[in-house]
């Protein structure tokens, strides 16, 4: 990934999108999401607002931001040693991994295991039982379960903290709905499912999510690391905030003066305050998700909503006759049959080229679109990727400004920004756009925060504690 630091010239006029060349009925009709310079910074402003009132004590419990304290203080120095497990919960896989860490060197065995839907949507027993078997398995075939070994657990969904080992799940976020898990513990769930198998022993060390885990992989290369972004899945942001702003600490207040925030930003916007860029079809998402009003930001942004998002503009446009003669198809008009991977598809083609294109279409049941069509269908991706892109930049440039600090890696990890072609460019247009002067940024991409970050965090406790 290059460097993307602020550079003189490097600002862009919003308003207008340089994309593939279109009609203007075309543009017209898709003008909803594309965002003024004025909503820009509008999003901008709430955005702020929200995170300020996250981080007070009087006023977070009326955020939407919530601005949870992680309790990670410490930041890796690089001469970590030791061997580490780390679990990595954030969706419909789940991973253990075993990370040797020597002064530098890294060395990791890891192993994929899926969640079935049955477990992510049963009891909260069953889902942590399940980690405790995988966990038993992994153990066993590395020859680890005699060893009393630093547990680093990365659980990705909004949790308050109270410790570096306790974190109570505030809400299920990607499609989880397991009963009896919300405001519960998840440390003192998972520990429980291990006694309960008695054939592995553990120490966790620290609970994290997916965001600290990224900045914490990213810090360990470049010590200037102070952001963790994942635009994935889901999408959300930490920071590291000075203690005397987060009324919400009630850890040590010894050096470092420092705790990273897990902002949870994916739940911005669920009292309104986006209500000035929702489209018809970000209410429609909405109302037929499994979170009505819930995660609003997360839904204009992640790959879970990026392609419906897509299908739904593809279907209206078809049915005003502005695609496919006003011909569509079964496929394009079944829920969920657009995915985000073929948003990455369609716009990875060259100008003027629509082999992706035309294989995504194909797989739709359009075997006879145009080269317009192929175009128009491109933008539609387009002006859907550029708008969570400068949703996401908007929101990074909220964040350096806060921390103002001269020069800033952002850590960034999850599949949107891993694969998409253009998002790391855009999101670097919009940051540019909005940044204060004086202060340099760089987008790193992270090498598995979730699962280095989570041995990482589990490593600084250790040593911290030693």
């Amino acid at each position: 990934m290059p460097e993307c630091l602020r550079l003189p010239g490097a600002e862009a006029e919003r308003g207008t999108i340089v994309t593939t060349p279109t009609s203007a009925r075309m543009e017209e009709a898709c003008q909803d999401l594309v965002l003024s310079q004025a909503q820009i910074q509008e999003v901008y402003s709430s955005l702020l607002a929200q995170i300020n009132l996250g981080l007070g004590r009087v006023t977070n419990q009326r955020a939407t931001v919530k601005c949870f304290p992680t309790y990670v203080k410490e930041l890796p120095n690089g001469h970590e040693r030791g061997r580490f497990l780390a679990l990595d919960l954030g969706g419909t896989n789940f991973r253990v991994l075993l990370i040797e860490l020597d002064d530098g060197d890294f060395k990791m065995e890891s192993r994929i295991f899926a969640v079935p839907h049955h477990i992510m949507t049963g009891s909260g027993k069953d889902l942590f039982d399940h980690i405790a078997e995988c966990l038993s398995t992994f153990a066993h075939a590395q020859h680890i379960e005699h060893e009393v070994l630093p547990l680093g657990f990365t659980f990705s969904f909004p949790c308050s903290q109270h410790g570096l080992t306790e974190a109570r799940l505030a809400q299920w976020t990607k499609g989880f709905s397991c009963s009896g898990v919300e405001g519960e513990d998840v440390v003192r769930l998972l520990e429980e499912a291990i006694q309960r198998r008695n054939d592995v022993q553990i120490k966790v060390c620290a609970v994290l999510n997916d965001t600290t885990g990224t900045l914490m992989s990213c810090a360990w290369k470049k010590h200037d690391t102070y952001v963790g972004l994942i635009i994935g899945t889901g999408t959300n942001a930490c920071y590291v905030e000075r203690l005397e702003n987060v009324e919400l600490w009630d850890g040590s207040w010894e050096e470092p003066k420092q705790v990273i925030v897990n902002t949870e930003w994916g739940a911005f916007g669920s009292k309104g305050e986006l209500d000035h860029v929702l489209t018809e079809y970000d209410r429609e998402i909405d109302q037929h998700s499994i979170n009505p009003g819930r995660q609003v930001f997360e839904k204009m942004i992640s790959g879970m909503y990026m392609g419906e998002l897509v299908r739904l503009v593809l279907q209206r446009l078809t049915k005003k006759g502005l695609l496919f003669g006003g011909l569509g198809s079964e496929e394009l008009a079944e829920k969920g049959s657009f995915y985000t991977k073929y948003v990455t598809e369609v716009e990875s083609d060259a100008p003027g080229d629509y082999t992706n294109c035309r294989m995504v279409l194909e797989e739709l049941g359009l075997d006879n679109a145009t080269d317009e069509d192929c175009e128009n269908v491109r933008y539609v991706c387009e002006v859907v990727s550029r708008r969570a892109a400068f949703l996401v930049g908007t929101g990074l440039a909220v964040l350096l400004n806060k921390m103002n600090r001269p020069s800033v890696t952002v850590g960034v990890d999850g599949s949107v920004y891993r694969y998409h072609p253009h998002v790391h460019r855009l999101m670097c247009e919009q940051i540019n756009q909005l940044i204060n002067p004086g202060i340099q940024f760089e987008l790193m991409l992270s090498e598995d925060g979730s699962g280095r970050g989570a041995a990482l965090v589990a490593a600084v406790a250790s040593r911290t504690n030693s």
